[in-house]
């Protein structure tokens, strides 16, 4: 009822005061220009996005260097947010790095209001909006995505100019038959006033780049006063922190951890903006005669001023920014993260770019296998503290000789089926978002998980034999399944030890073919051993079945764990490629 009664009071208001019906018009379309850039840069330069967020953010400082020269260049804090997201989602980056991306593209915003500021209250820059958007239409109209990616890129720019444009002709309009910088209230109350407005109006309009284009044009109109014009920019600062509050609602745990960071930051640069507005003024008069800002050009000096203060936040906070996440790790747990059964990474956050979504499934498929593993290593009466120690393969054998009693098909149930589910549920939906070379490794990860996902079943058809014939009476069956079971511990150490391998292909590609060559003589009838049982009469007619059959299937499990390694950590084409984009990382992409 209230949203009816707010759109018929804009619509009478925009039906009655043609100059009010222009600055709206004009705002609405800013806001467009805005999300066509925004829509535009995924698809021109999503790659290079991740590329340099990826690489360049190792270190605090260059993390807020980073989130200030892409937010300056797509002009889109909000992009730069989603893809920050995403990859603490995916753990492509730590929090620590994530935070100091959205420092530091908080002081990239400014530079919309550099180019309002500069080109947009100076020049027609309506008329250069035209054969812009014209090549973004025929741009937007190609087959090439990279190519209608340009399309949005330049259509967002265009509309962004004609945008402007609007709003400078409405303010024009306006001031012949209202002076706003009536309204103007002398003190703190004027300011603390104006800072509330700013900031609901950016709640509002859910831009704080739309925001400040609305007061730029405003004040190079003469339509507010300086003093007012720089609280409603300090406003706009503090509202777009409610903007990302309320978006990081429905959004996981990084996201909420990083939307707080945000408010906290904000309200910090905030409140030291407040409280040293008149020496902040005076350090910008200053400067402005250095760069030759002219002394009544009050929309350059609202910008440098407005660009001050973002500095001057950022270097206040950044000193801090390991206190703060450790506060930040604290809050927003996901409890049901911890269960073995529910995936760890699959955020829907990831899905925003290629590369996240790609290292989200990689590392929820090593999360699968080692859920799958705890059922493979159980169902064969076998311990993986036992496995993974320095026990001899007879020691191990020695202390394995009680039948592991466990249910594989209700673990299966409660630890794997749904993560796999999930996994594949995942990849389809994000299938949109890969990229070609990221779509063939996605792929080849689904096979790979549906590998291990046979395995467990293969081993489920071999317990009973297995708890049976370890302790059986007949020496020679006891050894042949127990011959099974060190192939099996045998795979699993080396397995661990291509896994822990920093990014060595080469050596692990050798490794798992040397491997394939070593798990071929678990085939009792392909290497000839069963012939000899049975010649020495050593096992009757009821267990050269059983062995006959069993050694095919832990054939097959030692087959199918070494896909998925040859996959996940061995050298191909695809991964390589793909390591190489998280070469400065200086680890590999999954838990060690």
């Amino acid at each position: 009822m209230i949203k009816a009664l707010l759109f018929a009071l804009l619509a009478y208001v925009l039906i009655s005061f043609d100059d009010v019906q222009t600055i709206v018009a004009g705002v609405a379309i800013f806001i467009v220009g805005m999300l066509f850039m925004e829509d535009g840069f995924k698809a021109f330069s999503g790659g290079a996005l991740q590329e340099v967020l990826g690489k360049w953010t190792d270190k605090v400082p260059k993390a807020i260097f980073t989130g200030f020269a892409t937010t300056a260049v797509v002009q889109s804090s909000s992009l730069i947010s989603l893809i920050t997201i995403s990859f603490l989602s995916a753990e492509l980056i730590t929090l620590s790095q994530g935070v100091g991306i959205i420092f530091g593209s908080n002081i990239g915003t400014t530079a919309t209001s550099w180019i309002v500021s500069t080109f947009g209250v100076k020049i027609k820059i309506a008329h250069y909006a035209m054969p812009i958007l014209i090549f973004g239409v025929l741009f937007k109209f190609m087959k090439s995505k990279t190519y209608r990616g340009l399309g949005d890129v330049l259509l967002g720019l265009g509309f962004i100019f004609l945008g402007i444009g609007f709003m400078k002709e409405g303010f024009e309009t306006l001031k012949e038959g209202i002076d706003l910088a009536q309204f103007h209230i002398d003190g703190f109350l004027g300011i603390f006033t104006y800072i509330l407005v700013g900031a609901v109006a950016t709640v509002i309009v859910q831009s704080s780049s739309a925001t400040m284009a609305i007061i730029i044009v405003a004040i190079a109109n003469n339509q507010i006063l300086y003093i007012d014009a720089i609280a409603l920019a300090i406003g706009s600062n503090i509202g777009t922190t409610v903007t990302a509050v309320i978006g990081s609602l429905t959004s996981g745990a990084n996201g909420k951890r990083l939307a707080l960071a945000h408010l906290i930051f904000n309200m910090i640069t905030g409140f030291f903006a407040i409280a040293l507005i008149y020496q902040l003024m005076g350090l910008v008069d200053v400067l402005s005669v250095k760069v030759g800002i002219a002394d009544d050009d009050y929309a350059m000096k609202l910008t440098l001023f407005h660009t001050i203060f973002n500095l001057m936040g950022v270097m206040i906070v950044s000193p801090f920014i390991h206190p703060l996440v450790r506060f930040l790790e604290g809050r927003f747990n996901d409890d049901s993260q911890h269960k073995s059964g529910e995936p760890k990474y699959l955020d829907s956050s990831a899905m925003e770019t290629s590369l996240s979504a790609t290292t989200a499934i990689r590392k929820e498929s090593e999360h699968l296998y080692k859920n799958s593993l705890e059922i493979i290593v159980h169902g064969l009466s076998l311990h993986r503290k036992d496995i993974f120690s320095d026990k001899s393969l007879e020691k191990i054998m020695e202390s394995s000789t009680k039948p592991y009693d466990i249910d594989i098909d209700r673990m299966y149930q409660v630890t794997v089926k749904n993560l796999y589910g999930d996994i594949i549920r995942f990849a389809t939906m994000a299938n949109d978002t890969l990229s070609r070379r990221d779509s063939k490794y996605i792929y080849s990860l689904k096979i790979a998980n549906r590998g291990v996902v046979r395995a467990i079943k293969d081993i489920e058809k071999v317990q009973d034999n297995f708890n049976i014939y370890i302790n059986h009476a007949n020496e020679s069956i006891r050894n042949e399944y127990n011959f099974l079971r060190k192939k099996i511990v045998t795979l699993l150490r080396e397995l661990r030890r291509i896994e822990n391998m920093e990014a060595d292909f080469t050596e692990a590609i050798l490794t798992i073919e040397v491997l394939k060559d070593n798990m071929k003589d678990i085939d009792i009838v392909e290497n000839g051993r069963i012939d000899e049982l049975i010649r020495d009469q050593k096992i009757d007619s009821k267990m050269t079945t059983s062995l006959i059959n069993d050694s095919i299937y832990i054939y097959n499990v030692s087959n199918r764990l070494l896909e998925f390694a040859e996959t996940v950590w061995a050298d191909n084409e695809i991964l390589r490629e793909y390591d190489e984009d998280l070469e400065t990382k200086g680890s590999r992409i999954h838990e060690n």
